[in-house]
């Protein structure tokens, strides 16, 4: 097949703090450099983008020597963490931006939807934008006129099509903009995470047209998702980036296992940098960690054995009908286990809560941990990928007793045993 995109050596380097290179002297530097076709000397001092240390140089590269080629008709996913460059990259190959080094060649028209409200003017109507997206897209408006009624249908927003845009909510935005720009006649159709703001429903049909216009029109789609079943389903191929670089790219299953266990986000132990003003919310989580039966925190857990979850957390004020809760779920986002505490009455102070889990056996893989604070129906603390659990593998017979243990009607049904307490200062 014909590859229409080819990226060689592509960079994106970003100037920290104030505009500029901070003074007029090393700004003309750079402008002498560039007139005389010499490398910018203040890019020969910049960092990788990695935001968990403080660095030394004021400019990062938010990617560095990214080479990689697309054919026609793949669908591609970029995963990586947050920070990792996979926006950047969407809109250096939308035109949206341009590289600091590095060449870009592509054939074929380009639709992207980057964010909620790209290519949208928000004075004009749903209908008005329509062709606006079209033209800006090369297409003639008999062309538009043919595609319109396909895009008001799978939008589901014929009510308000004639209504200026800015009076949509961000659901309609996103319903509408994805509907353009998988209709509208583009070789390249470029989709970031923004379909996160839809509801399932939605996302599953969007899911489902990516799939058709990369299998069955023969465009090329690329795809950026933290939901990793969404990129098994959709795509066949995978870009990994960590940091700005490209550590990794070939088939997706491969990608997507080298991203699960290099992944450093998730830890079985969390410590949350509190923001300043976390003394005056009405309660946080200050610690999580994984352990065994015996209390001894653990990075891995062997397959069938009983583990338990301690999370910490302050009570800025007490709070009526208070509930803690978590969450289970596998590597490919599915959920798994939802638990939650009896409704009970809480003072001021630290408390540590228990979840232990005995009930079921997990598979070995990767979990991720979701944890939740509310009282009186109302939620004050949530944090997603929280933690991690990570099983392993262990022998054969211990595997088959731990068949026999968790066998049982209703299993799943089974609750973890939990249990709250308060704790002294001095614990905390």
């Amino acid at each position: 097949m014909a590859k229409v995109i080819e990226v060689q050596n592509l960079s994106k380097a970003y100037q920290l703090g104030s505009f500029g290179t901070g003074t007029i002297s090393q700004d003309l530097e750079r402008y002498w450099a560039r007139l005389r076709g010499k490398e910018d000397p203040f890019l020969k001092i910049g960092e990788v983008n990695d935001r968990a240390t403080k660095g030394t140089s004021g400019v990062v590269w938010s990617l560095k020597d990214i080479n990689f080629e697309i054919e026609q008709g793949t669908a591609v996913g970029i995963i990586g963490r947050n920070g990792a460059g996979k926006s950047t990259l969407l809109k250096i190959l939308s035109r949206t931006t341009a590289p600091t080094t590095g060449t870009i060649k592509m054939k074929g028209r380009v639709a992207s939807l980057l964010e909620v409200g790209t290519g949208f003017h928000p004075e004009l109507s749903g209908r008005d934008n329509i062709f606006l997206n079209g033209a800006i897209l090369g297409m003639r408006k008999n062309e538009i006129k043919r595609k319109f009624a396909e895009i008001v249908d799978f939008s589901g927003v014929e009510r308000y099509i004639d209504t200026p845009v800015k009076r949509y909510s961000s659901g309609m935005y996103v319903r509408l903009a994805f509907a353009v720009a998988a209709y509208l006649e583009s070789e390249i159709l470029i989709i970031d995470e923004v379909l996160a703001v839809g509801d399932a429903e939605f996302q599953k049909k969007c899911l489902g047209k990516m799939s058709e216009v990369s299998k069955g029109e023969g465009r090329t789609v690329l795809f950026v998702s933290h939901n990793m079943a969404a990129i098994q389903k959709l795509c066949s191929d995978a870009i990994y980036l960590e940091n700005g670089l490209l550590r990794s790219l070939g088939k997706t299953s491969r990608i997507i296992d080298e991203y699960l266990s290099n992944n450093t986000a998730h830890q079985a132990a969390y410590y949350p940098e509190l923001p300043p003003e976390h003394e005056n919310a009405p309660c946080y989580v200050s610690e999580i960690w994984v352990e065994d039966t015996e209390g001894t925190p653990l990075n891995e857990i062997p397959v069938g054995a009983s583990w338990r979850l301690r999370i910490r957390f302050k009570m800025n004020r007490a709070m009526p009908e208070f509930i803690i809760a978590i969450g289970i779920r596998s590597s490919l986002e599915l959920d798994l286990r939802t638990c939650w505490a009896p409704k009970t009455d809480l003072g001021e102070g630290w408390y540590e809560a228990l979840f232990v889990e005995d009930q079921i056996y997990y598979a070995p893989g990767s979990y991720s941990i979701t944890v939740g604070l509310s009282a009186s129906e109302k939620s004050l603390y949530y944090r997603e990928n929280a933690a991690a659990i990570s099983i392993a593998e262990v022998t054969t017979a211990a595997l088959q007793n731990t068949i026999v243990r968790t066998t049982g009607v209703g299993l799943l049904l089974n609750p973890m045993r939990i249990n709250i307490a308060p704790i002294s200062p001095v614990e905390a």
